[in-house]
């Protein structure tokens, strides 16, 4: 059987065997550690109702402040404990912060179980779960892992629009809406189409999870409630996005590490897919005078999408003054009307 690995389905995360190995030895977080203790906090809230027009979504992790300061505190409280009972300081914590299988060890200590899209399913709380460790030097009993599974249930499979799920508990990363919005070079073009209007993750394949869906009603959560900015964001002004406002309105979110290039190219493509003309003219903007050849490229795209005729007038006043060669190959390809098949995979990549 051929692994994740060998298959390249990690590249565009940079795993591989030795990112692996540190991973599964817990003593590279904390020497001599005997224990890790996983945490699952909530944070699944309902989207917010009247989406207004022109806008993109976003995916509930990151609509609250950046989950990771809330999670560490819950842990280094948690760890505390640990230490006084040890008498001396025992722990470290994990929180996105070292290479730890935090999945594989929330299953392993009974935490929930592993679902058919790669995600831990808790059985108090669904998939809309932050995950947290504490690891320690105190010898602790293990806890017996959830004998649950997926079943023959494969709900999430049929939902990736890109196939990005096998349904044998494996994913392609390199099809995952999630990891192509956070990309910091261009989205193949094959792929934008698919993209739907996720400006930042996906959550399609926790949407209809049914263990995700019934906990909805139960699940309790310290982050609050969204606002229509966080979850639908306003896609021209995203669009137009300068650094100085992405550092001020994102850097404290989960969205705050890509830089505001990544995101005005993600508004162009999603503008591209949902074929407004209204947004002609922002998108012409954005082909003469964006900064970055990525997102000139993106907004290219979009134009070629739309095809009304002052969008392939704008390409071709932009074909006129570009000198960036990906570009122009961009604005070439929108003239043409964007028509390329969405990537096969090879007979070793079993859907």
């Amino acid at each position: 059987m051929i692994g994740s690995f060998e298959r390249g389905d990690l590249e565009t995360w940079r795993y591989g065997s030795a990112y692996a190995a540190s991973a599964s030895d817990p003593s590279r977080v904390l020497r001599d550690a005997k224990a890790v203790v996983c945490v699952a906090v909530a944070y699944g809230a309902e989207p917010p109702p009247n989406r207004p027009p022109l806008t993109g979504r976003v995916s509930n992790y990151a609509w609250p402040q950046d989950y990771h300061a809330t999670l560490r505190g819950l842990l280094l409280e948690l760890a505390s404990t640990i230490d006084a009972y040890a008498g001396a300081p025992a722990t470290k914590i994990a929180c996105d912060t070292a290479p730890l299988a935090e999945r594989a060890r929330a299953a392993q200590a009974g935490v929930g179980w592993i679902g058919k899209h790669t995600n831990l399913i808790s059985p108090a709380a669904g998939s809309y779960v932050f995950l947290g460790e504490i690891v320690t030097t105190v010898p602790l009993a293990a806890d017996p892992p959830v004998k649950k599974s997926c079943g023959s249930c494969a709900r999430c499979v049929a939902a990736c629009p890109t196939g990005a799920l096998r349904g044998d508990y494996t994913i392609d990363a390199r099809r995952c809406i999630s990891d192509l919005v956070q990309r910091t070079g261009p989205i193949p073009r094959a792929m934008r189409p698919l993209v739907g209007d996720w400006v930042w993750g996906c959550d399609l394949c926790q949407i209809v999870c049914p263990p995700t869906q019934q906990a909805a009603g139960s699940r309790l959560s310290p982050f609050g409630a969204p606002a229509h900015e966080s979850a639908y964001p306003d896609l021209i002004a995203l669009l137009h996005l300068k650094s100085a406002e992405y550092r001020r309105r994102y850097r404290r979110s989960a969205i705050g590490w890509r830089g505001a290039a990544v995101l005005r190219r993600n508004a162009a493509i999603v503008l591209g897919n949902l074929l407004d003309r209204a947004a002609v003219p922002d998108l012409s903007r954005a082909l003469g005078s964006d900064p970055h050849p990525m997102v000139r490229g993106a907004a290219a795209w979009a134009l070629g999408r739309i095809a009304s005729p002052p969008a392939l007038e704008a390409l071709r006043a932009a074909a006129r003054t570009e000198s960036d060669a990906d570009v122009l190959s961009e604005i070439s390809s929108a003239s043409r009307g964007n028509v390329e098949p969405p990537p096969e995979r090879s007979p070793l990549e079993p859907m």
